[in-house]
């Protein structure tokens, strides 16, 4: 049974970059033909999509997000991650790495907070 699980700083200050790892258990991510992905929730406000990488490599973002954000992979470690730059309040949210490939597996979550 795949699991996911975020970690990284709960809190960063305006203009810095936001870093975030999810590390992955009971399955590899470049098994076909999932699709790795991150999601935030910021506080009151719905889900948002900000990207994913595929079990090939490829990688994908939202367009509103597609300058500031970056989605890597270390398969030696079976992680994924993303990176945020020049944060604001604004980003603040609550973090979601997910597995997709017709049903969603999803990490925990990890709260992030922009303040200085």
């Amino acid at each position: 049974q795949v699991q996911l699980q975020e970690s990284g700083p709960g809190l960063v200050k305006p203009s810095q970059t936001l870093s975030l790892t999810c590390t992955v258990s009971g399955g590899s991510i470049t098994a076909n033909y999932y699709y790795w992905i991150w999601i935030r929730q910021p506080p009151g406000k719905g889900l948002e999509w900000m990207g994913a990488i595929t079990y090939s490599g490829s990688t994908y973002y939202t367009p509103s997000l597609e300058s500031r954000t970056s989605i890597a992979r270390d398969t030696s470690k079976n992680q994924f991650t993303l990176r945020l730059t020049t944060v604001t309040p604004e980003d603040t949210a609550m973090y979601y790495c997910a597995r997709v490939a017709g049903t969603w597996t999803w990490g925990q979550g990890s709260q992030v907070t922009v303040s200085s």
